[in-house]
C-alpha cells in the first residue's frame, strides 16, 4: 500500500534555490533515475510506477485534505505506485525538485516564477489545486485595519522569511517602494499581530485568518488575488525533464489526485475533518513541525475556505487541477507586476490534465 512519510520545515522560496539550480544539470538526471521510474503497464497488465516523493507546501492540515483521501481511498495504489512519500512542509519545494530528492511539489506561481525567470530553472507547473491565491495580509479591524494597498504605507507589517518574495511581488504589484512601510520579521504564529506588534501579518485566508477571528477578534482582510496576484497556488510542479521521461505516471499521479480532491468535495466536511486529524496526528508523531492539536471548527471553517479557492466556474466546466488560458494570462501578469516576465510556455504545461479530461471527462464531475 502507497504510504506517505515527512520532514520539517519549509521556505516559500528556498534560501539554497541558486546552489540548487548550479547543480540541477547533473542532479535533475540523478533525480529522474532514482525514483519513479517505472513504466506503464502492457496491454492487460497493472501499471507499476514504484516510488515517488511528493513535497507538500505546508505541514500536513487541511491544505493536503485531496492527498489524505488519495491515501485513504487507495487511489495511489490502484494507479500503480507502490509508495508516495508525502514530505511535510514548509517548503515551496523548488530546490529539491532541482536537486532529484522529490520528483513533484505543490508549490506556488511566484515561487516556481522567479526561479524560472532569474535562474532559468527548468520547472513547469502541470495543474493547481487552488486557482487563486491564497495569501492576504490580515490585520484586526480595530488595530491597522488594512483594507487597501495604500493602507500598508506606514504601517508596520509581520512577513515570514520564507514569504519576504512574496510580499515583496505584492509590493512592486501595487507601486509600493519597501521604504514606505516596516517589515517586521515573524514566525507563522500571528500572536505578534494579536498583541500589537505588528499592524498587518502575512497570512493564508484558509488558515491564521481563521485562527485569529475564532479567537475573537474581528479581522480585515487584504487579498493577495483580489490586489494585484490572482495567480495559481499549490501548483503541481515539477522539473522539464521528469516531465518529459515520465508522462504515463504523472497523468497515473494526477488521477489519483483528481480523485482524491473529488471526495473533499462530496464527503461531508465533518467525515474530512476526521481524515485531516487522522494525518495531523500521524505527522506529529513523525516529529513533525505542527502547531498544537488541530481546532475542528477551525479545520471545517478551513476547509470550506479551500474549496472556494479550488472550485470555480472555470474548474467545474473544466475540470480540478485545470489552469485556462486567462488564468495562465492572469498569473503571468501577476509575475511581471513584481518584475518576473515570462511566457506561458516557460512556466506552464497542461497536456497531461487536459489530456485526462479528453480522454476521462467524467472525472469532472467533482461537484456532488
Amino acid at each position: 500500500m502507497a504510504s506517505h512519510s515527512t520532514s520539517p520545515r519549509r521556505g516559500r522560496r528556498g534560501r539554497l534555490l541558486a546552489l540548487a539550480i548550479g547543480l540541477a544539470a547533473s542532479s535533475v538526471l540523478l533525480g529522474a533515475c532514482a525514483s519513479g521510474g517505472g513504466s506503464p503497464a502492457a496491454s492487460g497488465e497493472a501499471a507499476s510506477y514504484g516510488d515517488i516523493s511528493v513535497q507538500y507546501s505546508w505541514i500536513k492540515n487541511e491544505e493536503f485534505a485531496g492527498e489524505f483521501y488519495a491515501y485513504d481511498k487507495g487511489y495511489y495504489d490502484d494507479a500503480g505506485f507502490s509508495e508516495v512519500t508525502g514530505v511535510a512542509g514548509p517548503d515551496t519545494g523548488v530546490a529539491k525538485l532541482l536537486s532529484g530528492s522529490v520528483q513533484v511539489a505543490l508549490s506556488d506561481a511566484a515561487s516556481v516564477g522567479a526561479a524560472v525567470a532569474e535562474q532559468d530553472a527548468p520547472l513547469k507547473i502541470i495543474g493547481t489545486t487552488f486557482q487563486k491565491n491564497p495569501f492576504t495580509i490580515l490585520s484586526l479591524q480595530n488595530g491597522g485595519n488594512i483594507e487597501t494597498p495604500e493602507d500598508l504605507i506606514g504601517k508596520k507589517i509581520g512577513v515570514q522569511d520564507s514569504n519576504a518574495s512574496v510580499f515583496k511581488a505584492l509590493l512592486a504589484a501595487n507601486g509600493i517602494d519597501e521604504s514606505e512601510l516596516t517589515i517586521v520579521p515573524v514566525d507563522f504564529d500571528p500572536t505578534p499581530l494579536i498583541n500589537g506588534e505588528v499592524d498587518g501579518f502575512m497570512a493564508y485566508l484558509t488558515n491564521e485568518a481563521i485562527t485569529v477571528e475564532l479567537s475573537g477578534y474581528p479581522v480585515t482582510n487584504l487579498a493577495y488575488a483580489e490586489n494585484g496576484l490572482p495567480y495559481v497556488a499549490e501548483t503541481f510542479t515539477v522539473t522539464d525533464q521528469y516531465l518529459a521521461e515520465n508522462k504515463d505516471l504523472l497523468k497515473a499521479f494526477l488521477i489519483a489526485e483528481i480523485k482524491g480532491w473529488t471526495d473533499v468535495f462530496q464527503a461531508g466536511t465533518t467525515d474530512t475533518v476526521d481524515v485531516v486529524v487522522k494525518h495531523y496526528n500521524d505527522s506529529a508523531a513523525a516529529g513533525d513541525m505542527t502547531f498544537g492539536d488541530l481546532d475542528p471548527e477551525k479545520t471545517a471553517k478551513a476547509i470550506e475556505a479551500e474549496k472556494l479557492l479550488i472550485s470555480t466556474d472555470e474548474t467545474q466546466e473544466n475540470g480540478l487541477f485545470t489552469i485556462s488560458d486567462d488564468l495562465q494570462k492572469q498569473t503571468l501578469a501577476s509575475l511581471k507586476a513584481s518584475g518576473w516576465d515570462l511566457k506561458a510556455s516557460q512556466l506552464f504545461d497542461t497536456s497531461i490534465i487536459d489530456e485526462i479530461y479528453k480522454e476521462q471527462p467524467e472525472l469532472k464531475d467533482y461537484l456532488p
